[in-house]
């Protein structure tokens, strides 16, 4: 009798730790019935400016609003954020992931210039592309290193790039969209570092002499070269054309499929473009097409 009793409430014990957490699986439903949606996001160039706005609050601020509930902001870090979103540790090994343990949930959604990679693409679900990017080269302005002159032929462009960086100390951001390994950097000669520092000072480091380049990406770029106007250069692309997006959890498809709604209907209606022109109005000068899709 003892040891059926035991049996009992040793599976009532796993049955409630196990529908708690088939509840928190975060998608649509239980975010409404919650009332809230957390907001990850790393500070990071115009898309969450640390002063309580940017393109990725507005948005995601306006979403809430969509869907009933209350906006909040969850500060993480690059080095973090997919973990806080799926609650696992994550490594990222080239392309490829590896799961090292469990890690709390602290938030439903991310948003905040996250390049659709192939290994983020095995943990996380992407919404309808929202900005465009690419990875560029820059240096200071008193550098040896000069732009190159753009060939019509992206290939071309990052061979001529990659070409001058033998012996050339290059800093990235291992984890992100910026790590050197990404791109083949030391097969060409360069000496590549991971930036100990918020992405955000990356420029600031190359004007400061902490390397003879680094990598940035488009919007990272963008307001590098007008907030440090005339101090740093962008040589040019070391990467092809790439994409950002708004990261989900894979077991949240319906919230993914109405944000995916949401965001057709403010590109349709001119209100993510004015947003887009608000935080990055040189973007258009780049990037003109992307902006002029249509989204289903």
């Amino acid at each position: 009798m003892k040891k059926q009793l035991f049996f009992i409430s040793f599976v009532l014990a796993i049955f409630s730790i196990a529908i708690p957490s088939a509840m928190a699986s975060g998608d649509l439903a239980d975010i409404k019935e919650k009332g809230v949606l957390r907001h990850l996001g790393v500070p990071y160039a115009n898309f969450i400016t640390g002063s309580g706005d940017g393109l990725s609050v507005e948005v995601m601020q306006l979403f809430s609003k969509r869907i009933g509930v209350k906006y909040e902001y969850v500060k993480t870090s690059w080095g973090t954020v997919i973990n806080d979103l799926v609650g696992k540790k994550i490594k990222s090994i080239g392309e490829d992931v590896k799961i090292l343990g469990e890690t709390p949930i602290r938030g439903d959604v991310i948003n905040n210039g996250l390049t659709i990679l192939p290994w983020r693409q095995k943990v996380v679900d992407y919404s309808i592309p929202t900005f465009p990017s690419q990875v560029w080269l820059i240096t200071r302005a008193d550098s040896i290193l000069k732009p190159i002159k753009p060939s019509g032929d992206i290939n071309r462009d990052i061979k001529s790039v990659k070409a001058m960086l033998s012996g050339k100390t290059v800093l990235g951001k291992v984890g992100t969209c910026l790590d050197p390994a990404l791109y083949h950097l030391e097969e060409v000669g360069a000496k590549t570092a991971s930036f100990g520092g918020n992405l955000n000072d990356l420029a600031p480091a190359i004007i400061s002499n902490a390397a003879d380049a680094a990598i940035l990406d488009v919007p990272d770029a963008l307001v590098a070269l007008e907030k440090w106007s005339g101090q740093i250069l962008v040589l040019g692309p070391v990467s092809k054309p790439q994409m950002m997006g708004v990261g989900f959890r894979k077991s949240s498809p319906n919230l993914r499929k109405e944000f995916n709604r949401f965001l057709s209907e403010i590109w349709k209606n001119g209100t993510y473009i004015k947003l887009v022109k608000k935080y990055y109005p040189a973007v258009f000068d780049y990037y003109p097409e992307f902006f002029q899709r249509e989204l289903n």
